[in-house]
């Protein structure tokens, strides 16, 4: 029961982004282009939240997906937003700077 209210909550196991690199996630930064041109995770992909319903096409479901922002806020939001839409494995990154120290 304990595991189901964590799960509920998003407060479950956390995620090994860097097995899921090893495995060609694609990491979506869901802020927008302008934040985004301030800096960014290498290799990520600028899907401003507000276009991610639009743009599902260039995403591939049988990857990982990691989606980040500026403080994970969105990123849940976008996150919840590819899990409706038939992504199977998709995980929030939190901010995106905070992931880009967390992968090697």
């Amino acid at each position: 029961m304990k595991l189901f209210f964590k799960q509920l909550l998003g407060i479950g196991p956390k995620a090994d982004f860097n097995e899921l690199m090893s495995r060609n996630a694609q990491i979506i930064d869901v802020r927008t282009s302008t934040e985004f041109s301030t800096g960014h995770v290498r290799g990520s992909i600028n899907i401003p939240l507000s276009l991610l319903s639009q743009n599902l096409s260039k995403l591939k479901k049988d990857k990982p997906v990691i989606t980040c922002c500026a403080s994970g806020m969105r990123s849940e939001s976008a996150k919840k937003i590819l899990l409706s839409n038939g992504f199977k494995e998709v995980h929030n990154g939190g901010s995106w700077h905070s992931l880009q120290q967390k992968i090697h």
